[in-house]
């Protein structure tokens, strides 16, 4: 779903969000509906938005990012908050529905007054509340991976762009298996936009592509695709299928007959949630391209997940790339503020204002699991050291390839014609500065 700033206002001045009292109707921005109120206020609660899904398809990724938001936001508070505030959490469920997430965005910024939202698992649901994020100016946390393609001045992303996920995934399994391949994703923005980058990788790499297939948000029904592979016969399968559905697609090649050693499924989403929910077995054997695994050897990782597995938030026994990108959003939030406060003083602290202040922060080795990342000051995105994973019988990941330094992200990097994302805006060819495209 795209919300137009039209469909919007009009939205707002009818009582679509019913939820929103009076006062707040017919404004254009938060400060006018609070009268320029202070987003944060010394000694009180920073108020921050967790937006993710609770129940519904999307539930298997997502309730680990609330979890996790949670433990990361305690850690935060028990080592003194930020400036000496404790962040305060407005727990959300957005029930995998658009139109939730839509609704709910404008309820955190209105109503709660959070001062950011940490949110969203799809790219059909960041676009679906992006454009009240950026009418009222205000700062989403991304916290997974997407596409690219796109510039806002109100979105700060701590998982990769494809230029950092599959870039390295389609070489490395044309290499190792061969060249003739086939793509099946989830039937939404992301899986297509990042298919365009695949196709781009592979031919680089000289593979081949037999075929293209999408499936509804949400099904579990793959046996006319799983039957297309069959006769296609490729050496392994793309996938950028996602929540439920890639659980039933991981199950039903198994259940159909299909070997992991001569045709493995090579994904961007499939991590250890993914492969607890549907059993190891159904796991074993295929591939994940990823920026944090669980089996990474260093002291931080093994505090981390010791921690949060012993803590009231660990009761789904694993740890996964989504939920260890959500935990560094809540420490990147940490140090953005930081710098916004010496900055402008607590009082000054707005919602845009934290995001551009947070151009170069770093999450250190000593607090990040994947190791030392930072943000690009011009895009926003995170620069991280992109990992290849094989999953084990026991559900774990061996990687099986890391580059060596953190990589650059690159909202455009199949756009080279279209600009460069810029801190101000898209920067054309023509030296145009284009805001907030997406």
């Amino acid at each position: 779903m795209r919300t137009s700033r039209r469909s919007f206002l009009k939205t707002t001045a009818l009582g679509a969000g019913a939820a929103i009292a009076a006062p707040y109707m017919f404004v254009r921005t938060i400060d006018q509906a609070w009268g320029a109120q202070s987003w944060i206020k010394k000694g009180e609660p920073i108020k921050v938005g967790l937006l993710f899904s609770l129940s519904g398809g999307l539930a298997v990724p997502e309730e680990d990012s609330t979890l996790v938001m949670q433990y990361a936001i305690d850690e935060i508070n028990k080592a003194g908050g930020v400036a000496g505030m404790p962040i305060e959490p407005m727990i959300v469920d957005a029930k995998s529905d658009f139109k939730v997430y839509s609704e709910k965005t404008k309820e955190l910024i209105l109503r709660n007054k959070v001062v950011s939202i940490f949110g969203c698992y799809t790219s059909a649901s960041r676009k679906a509340i992006l454009p009240t994020v950026m009418a009222q100016d205000h700062l989403l946390y991304y916290p997974t991976c997407y596409e690219g393609a796109e510039c806002t001045q109100n979105t700060i992303c701590t998982g990769p762009l494809a230029n950092q996920h599959s870039k390295d995934l389609i070489p490395y399994m044309v290499q190792q298996f061969g060249k003739k391949v086939f793509f099946v994703g989830s039937n939404y923005v992301w899986p297509k936009e990042s298919n365009k980058n695949a196709k781009i990788w592979l031919e680089k790499a000289g593979g081949e592509l037999l075929g293209e297939e999408y499936i509804p948000l949400g099904s579990s029904e793959f046996g006319p695709v799983l039957n297309k592979i069959r006769d296609a016969k490729p050496n392994f399968i793309f996938s950028t299928v996602v929540g439920a559905s890639d659980i039933a697609f991981h199950k039903q090649f198994k259940q159909e007959g299909f070997k992991v050693d001569s045709m493995p499924i090579a994904s961007l989403t499939t991590g250890e949630i993914e492969t607890r929910a549907m059993g190891n077995e159904f796991g074993a054997g295929h591939f994940l391209s990823a920026p944090y695994f669980q089996a990474l050897d260093n002291p931080t990782n093994h505090k981390f997940v010791e921690g949060f597995l012993k803590s009231k938030y660990g009761k789904n026994g694993t740890t996964h790339y989504n939920m260890e990108e959500t935990y560094l959003s809540a420490y990147v939030f940490k140090a953005g503020l930081e710098k916004t406060i010496a900055a402008v003083g607590v009082e000054g602290v707005t919602p845009r204002a934290i995001r551009d202040h947070s151009g170069g922060v770093k999450v250190e080795d000593n607090i990040s699991p994947e190791g030392l990342i930072w943000i690009d000051d011009q895009n926003f995105n995170t620069w991280l050291k992109p990992k290849i994973g094989q999953c084990q019988a026991d559900g774990s990941f061996k990687i099986v390839k890391a580059a060596e330094e953190q990589v650059a992200p690159d909202p455009y990097s199949i756009y080279p014609d279209i600009g460069k994302c810029t801190a101000d805006g898209l920067k054309g060819p023509d030296g145009k500065l284009r805001k907030s495209v997406i």
